[in-house]
């Protein structure tokens, strides 16, 4: 599985997933990302075949809702809380620990293909 970190996510956490070998990129590293919409975001990630780890879950979930209303595909949408993962430098570890497990169990690029999934 290969993911797209959203605007909330450190990028530094993409970076230490990377060294682990996963396929981890954030909106942070990539500029054209940053001015997009939610829904310019999903598609982007969809082109790419990643899933989506995000905060923002009022808008990812309408758009989860409308892709399968319209029968338009997207490869997962992960929903973080920020108080379970706080934003602050010291609390990147809990984050990167959900998300390795996350990766270990869902190894096939479509493993979360159309779905909604709380990262606890």
């Amino acid at each position: 599985m290969r993911l797209l970190l959203d605007e909330q996510q450190d990028r530094h956490v993409a970076e230490i997933l990377r060294r682990d070998g996963h396929d981890v990129v954030a909106v942070a590293e990539r500029p054209p990302l940053r001015a997009l919409s939610d829904a310019d975001v999903l598609a982007a990630a969809g082109t790419e075949r990643r899933a989506v780890v995000t905060e923002n879950v009022r808008h990812f979930a309408i758009l989860h809702r409308h892709a399968i209303e319209q029968g338009r595909s997207h490869y997962g949408i992960v929903f973080t809380s920020r108080r379970r993962f706080p934003r602050r430098k010291g609390s990147r570890r809990s984050l990167v620990a959900a998300l390795r497990l996350l990766l270990r169990t869902h190894l096939a690029e479509d493993a979360l293909r159309d779905q909604l999934v709380w990262l606890s």
